[in-house]
């Protein structure tokens, strides 16, 4: 659910105590309507994604629309209406999206919009060639007294691609809490900086269903004390995460860092003391959540921002013992194939960071790498434990990598089994409506013999 209700971080200056410090750069001070006549015709633009997403830098670039031609605006997930990817702005602004959300699915699905598969953790390398920065559209909070801008709740790919583009413009927002890390943009490296005093964009957790909550008890069971933990934000990782209340020395390193982690860092159980990479801090990429962790976040030197290139970066994430990664899926076959970013041959979501962790933890001494979805999709009438995947499904999990699938029935252990193990696995998780028929798929495959199958 997205919201923007006001996000004041404890520590800003308000007022004229932070504007009195972009004296020496005050000729870079626009409106937003003036900064954006920067970006040109042809330019590729990036837009800083999620809880950072530059409302006002955007609405003023949709307005000038009509003054331009051909501009790619490239991103992963942002919140709020996507108003350039209209059907009548077609030829003016055309998204690229590197991970889709709700506001965008449909102009992809018509072919106004793009959608570019690639891992979270190879993005930034792609700055360099294949997907040059021009213009780069950033969220930050206000400049400490050494000139530094903290991208706050969202350094993720948007940290590079700032410092890569040819012109950055900066929404200098007195309500971005200054994360700690690696966040941090120069003010002399910007180009143009637009004053803004505006709540971020929320995303507000929903409350977790009964097969989530089962979904989730399962996977409780698989984390151990000491634990360090990747992992998202929806029905399934909340209520994990509220599932975790008895365990001690958690920690995290998660390409994002919801809400949840909050109240198990005030009861002790997140304190990182037994991370072996970065111990004692909350290592994450970006926030996606609501006022809630972006005033914890604020100042707080608990939390160490990292950009996505190395949050994700499975030799970085296997040095982490102990490491649970935990992600979903939409499909999973009985060879062991996860489709995760498309329904059939229509992008959905996106790579994201699932195929970085799986990788990472896998490797990590003590790793596990979990995959986590109920067994139905539509009320109940598909199973997501498919025979095979739907033609055109995207594989973002191979067989070859996959560990461990949950679902409110259980655990299936994959790794290292061969597909008619596989099969016996997933078909003992999948819903009891859809046992028959996957049953009947494996005999006929010569995956199982008829009077070994599951029941």
């Amino acid at each position: 659910m997205i919201s923007e209700t006001p996000s004041v971080a404890g520590r800003m200056p308000a007022g004229a105590a932070w504007t009195d410090r972009v004296v020496e750069w005050r000729d870079r001070v626009a409106t937003a309507e003036t900064a954006v006549q920067l970006i040109r015709s042809g330019d590729r633009v990036w837009v800083q994604q999620g809880c950072g997403t530059p409302a006002t830098l955007l609405d003023a670039l949709v307005a000038r629309a009509a003054d331009l031609h051909d501009v790619e605006i490239c991103h992963m997930m942002t919140l709020g209406p996507l108003d350039y990817a209209r059907p009548e702005l077609a030829g003016h602004l055309r998204h690229n999206g590197l991970f889709l959300g709700e506001n965008v699915r449909a102009a992809v699905a018509e072919g106004r919009a793009d959608y570019t598969p690639v891992s979270l953790g190879e993005i930034e390398r792609l700055f360099a060639d294949e997907l040059r920065i021009d213009v780069a559209l950033v969220q930050t909070s206000p400049p400490d007294e050494h000139g530094f801008l903290s991208l706050g709740v969202g350094p993720d790919c948007t940290l590079t691609a700032a410092c890569q583009a040819s012109r950055v413009i900066v929404e200098m927002n007195e309500q971005m809490p200054r994360a700690l890390g690696d966040t941090f943009l120069h003010a002399s490296r910007v180009t143009a900086i637009v004053p803004v005093s505006r709540p971020l964009r929320e995303l507000v957790p929903e409350p977790s269903d009964t097969v989530q909550i089962r979904v989730a008890e399962h996977v409780a069971e698989l984390i151990p004390d000491g634990a360090t933990l990747q992992i998202g934000i929806g029905g399934i990782p909340n209520a994990v995460l509220a599932r975790l209340g008895d365990r001690h020395d958690l920690g995290i390193h998660s390409e994002l860092c919801p809400d949840g982690v909050v109240s198990l860092i005030e009861a002790g159980v997140i304190n990182g003391v037994r991370k072996t990479l970065h111990p004692g801090k909350v290592v994450s990429g970006f926030v996606l959540g609501s006022r809630l962790i972006f005033d914890y976040i604020d100042d707080n030197p608990m939390f160490e921002f990292h950009r996505t290139s190395y949050v994700n970066d499975p030799f970085i994430i296997a040095q982490n013992d102990g490491m649970i990664a935990i992600n979903s899926a939409i499909q999973v076959d009985l060879s062991g194939q996860v489709c995760a970013d498309s329904i059939g041959a229509q992008p959905y979501s996106g790579v994201g960071g699932q195929l970085d962790f799986v990788r990472g933890a896998s490797r990590a001494r003590g790793g596990r790498a979990i995959i986590a979805l109920p067994s139905t999709a539509r009320g109940g009438s598909v199973s997501r434990i498919v025979p095979t995947l739907a033609p055109g499904a995207g594989v973002v999990t191979t067989r070859a990598d996959v560990q461990d699938v949950v679902t409110e029935y259980g655990v299936a252990h994959l790794r290292g089994r061969n597909l008619r193990q596989r099969a016996e696995a997933l078909i003992s998780v999948a819903h009891p409506s859809f046992r028959a028929e996957l049953v009947e798929y494996a005999v006929r495959a010569h995956r199982l013999e008829a009077h070994s199958a599951p029941v």
